[in-house]
């Protein structure tokens, strides 16, 4: 294949890739009417008062983005989970670097003649990653 052709499938690859993002929940209280994901709070230190909903975890689901992008993401990820169970506030837990996968590419190339033969080749790859955010969804009494 082609140099051209290989770097198309890998771009193809990239964009498909780019296009895994997940976030998830684990019921620990009872759920309540969804809200917008606008309404929802983040909280780095408890509130004073709160009930216990779920746990969260979503992925930025990108790599293609700066690192801040793929936290706001992955924070915006963890909003609209929260808000599908109507929990009006997160307790953020962390936000970590994660590696999702890896891409590579090489070349090389040979020749030869009546008593000689030459061969070559150079390659690389590098790591693709993600922002991992997770927390607590809650619901805070005005």
């Amino acid at each position: 294949m082609a140099l051209i052709g290989r770097l198309t499938v890998m771009s193809a690859f990239a964009a498909l890739l780019a296009a895994c993002a997940s976030s998830s929940h684990v019921l620990v209280g009872a759920a309540r009417a969804p809200i917008t994901p606008e309404q929802v709070k983040i909280y780095l230190q408890p509130p004073a008062q709160y009930e216990q909903i779920a746990t969260l975890d979503a992925s930025s689901g990108t790599f293609l983005i700066n690192d801040q992008k793929k936290t706001d993401k992955a924070i915006l990820r963890l909003k609209q989970e929260a808000a599908k169970l109507g929990a009006n506030g997160i307790l953020l837990e962390g936000v970590e670097k994660q590696q999702s996968g890896s891409i590579g590419l090489g070349l090389g190339g040979a020749s030869f003649g009546n008593n000689s033969a030459a061969g070559g080749g150079v390659g690389t790859s590098g790591g693709l990653y993600v922002k991992a955010a997770r927390g607590l969804a809650i619901y805070v009494p005005e």
